[in-house]
């Protein structure tokens, strides 16, 4: 059997808005974050992300909450990468209370991952257009810090 390899690709933190939350639709609760910027610093990239993108999170009825985000980051010589990505989270429901709350939560206590993929028209990194990876993310108050690795 293939054992998956994966290398740090870098990390990430954005600052989400207030949700508009739509509220109960068929099949789930529907929020609405708005990105309002942040940070990512890795070995082969770094820079910051662009306010505009969007958090559409779904809370399905066994408590788990679905992520669909998209984003724009610029790099620190000004390149643009379009990254997306689809997620969870979910945990005790006391847990995930507490983060609803605001209050600072361990991440070993729920679960929050994530499949970023990537979109550039920019040469020195279009190797991201061609990658798999996968990040571990933890919830904060006004957003989230990810660890993103590159699978190998």
């Amino acid at each position: 059997m293939t054992t998956i390899r994966c290398e740090p690709l870098f990390i990430f933190q954005i600052e989400v808005k207030p949700p508009s939350v739509i509220g109960a639709t068929p099949g789930y609760d529907r929020r609405i974050g708005e990105i309002a910027g942040g940070r990512f610093e890795g070995e082969r990239l770094r820079g910051r992300i662009l306010s505009g993108g969007s958090d559409w999170q779904s809370l399905r009825a066994d408590g788990t909450t679905t992520l669909n985000v998209r984003l724009v980051m610029e790099t620190d010589d000004g390149e643009l990468i379009g990254m997306t990505y689809l997620g969870m989270r979910h945990g005790p429901k006391e847990v995930m209370e507490r983060i609803a709350r605001g209050e600072k939560v361990s991440p070993s206590e729920y679960y929050m991952r994530a499949t970023p993929y990537y979109e550039t028209a920019s040469q020195k990194y279009g190797w991201l257009n061609r990658i798999v990876s996968v990040a571990y993310g933890h919830r904060m108050a006004g957003g989230a810090i990810y660890q993103v690795f590159e699978v190998l």
